[in-house]
Parts: C-alpha cells; structure tokens; sequence
C-alpha cells in the first residue's frame, strides 16, 4: 500500500495562530499536538485544533505545498481554512 502524506493548518482556541506542516502519519502527529508531546511552536502557542488538510501524492509533493502555504499571506491560509472548513471545526475526530 502506498504511503499518503499530509500538508495541514492546526490553530489555536481564538484562532490567532495558524500553523501549516506535513506529515505521514496526521492523526499521530495532531495528537502529538493536541497533547503537546513535541515542545515547540505548537506548544508554546497553545495550537490544538486541526482545521485544514488536503492528501499529497508523495512527500516532494506534500513539502511543496507546505512550502506554498507557509509562503502564502494569513489570509490565504484563512481563505484554504474556510473552504474546506468554513465552521472551523476540529477535524481531527472525523479522521
């Protein structure tokens, strides 16, 4: 079976912070974030909330696009966000 990796926006509570990365694994890895269990920016900043991600073909793939995004402005980000998630709800329990 090939091996799906994620690029994805987790925010905070007042949804003042966005952070963008890529993983393999994103329920394992928003759990980590969720229970800070990696320090960090994340943890520093109190960003639990999953509310963006879209599937890459591969892992070049999926650097790309975080690359793309976290080079993009706030309000492309909030823009992606409210596409696919206009509530801003926590996607990590439909995972």
């Amino acid at each position: 079976m090939d091996r799906q990796y994620y690029v994805y926006i987790m925010t905070n509570k007042s949804h003042s912070v966005l952070y963008t990365g890529v993983t393999s694994d994103l329920q394992k890895r928003v759990y980590q974030h969720k229970n800070k269990i990696i320090e960090g920016f994340t943890c520093k900043y109190n960003v639990s909330k999953l509310v963006y991600y879209q599937v890459a073909r591969d892992a070049f793939a999926a650097i790309s696009r975080e690359k793309q995004i976290k080079g993009g402005s706030r309000a492309n980000k909030v823009e992606l966000v409210n596409g696919m998630n206009p509530d801003w709800n926590d996607l990590y329990d439909v995972l």
